[in-house]
């Protein structure tokens, strides 16, 4: 026969066990989900998706029942933009997931961070489900295509901010180099009158020079002939006064 009486201590012991873990489980639930509740999100709000919203869920004007009709291509192209604004984000995700979680296992950031993430990521997919059904609203099978129209469109923005950024940088870079050549050849003329100078300075002394060498042999030319005549003249003068002493 069964004895209830002992058993009924450790099944009451398995009961509180249970409820005890049960208790705990959920309070640790509730703790953590108002803690990632009240995290920073990791992007910042979506603008393309609330004016899509806005667009899609017009309020009448004041004095009218009805609101004014928004054409479905305006429709289209807000939907357009705010799945190339999810394209950007998923390539920051997809791109940050690897070095996030390499710097989690090394203690480099905190679980708050990684919490905030994973959040991140889950409001991608869900925005990814969701553009795609009202793609599909708008048009049938439109869904299976939108987010390549919108990664082209994302790249080719991308290409049009670096050729803005080239061609603001080649205006900088022209200003530069004019600037840089002006200054050259200010230097190069400056250089060049310099040298212009010190080549003018021994031509006039070389010149000066000429002249007095004519002058000195004028001077020796004049100076000959009276030179000769008055040598010739005080031999013979004192030959004779010679001779006469004699």
């Amino acid at each position: 026969m069964v004895n209830w009486i002992g058993l009924t201590i450790p099944l009451a012991y398995l009961g509180v066990l249970i409820g005890s873990l049960a208790t705990f489980s959920s309070l640790y639930r509730k703790r953590k989900a108002a803690k990632s509740a009240s995290l920073e999100p990791w992007f910042g709000p979506h603008l393309q998706r609330d004016i899509y919203l806005s667009l899609l869920h017009l309020e009448p004007e004041p004095g009218k029942d009805k609101a004014p009709a928004v054409p479905d291509g305006v429709l289209k192209a807000a939907l357009l933009q705010r799945a190339t604004e999810d394209i950007k984000r998923i390539l920051e995700v997809r791109n940050s997931k690897q070095a996030l979680s390499n710097l989690l296992q090394r203690g480099s950031v905190g679980d708050d961070l990684w919490q905030r993430f994973l959040r991140a990521e889950k409001e991608i997919e869900a925005e990814l489900r969701d553009v795609v059904q009202e793609a599909n609203a708008l048009q049938p099978d439109w869904g299976q295509t939108i987010f390549q129209s919108a990664n082209e469109m994302h790249h080719n923005a991308i290409l049009r901010d670096k050729l803005n950024a080239i061609q603001t940088q080649g205006k900088a870079d022209r200003q530069w180099w004019d600037q840089e050549k002006a200054s050259i050849q200010s230097k190069f003329m400056k250089e060049l009158d310099e040298g212009e100078k010190e080549n003018t300075k021994p031509t006039a002394t070389s010149g000066t020079d000429k002249f007095g060498s004519d002058e000195d042999a004028v001077v020796v030319d004049g100076g000959g002939p009276a030179a000769a005549s008055g040598t010739s003249n005080t031999p013979k003068g004192g030959t004779k006064k010679r001779k006469g002493k004699k």
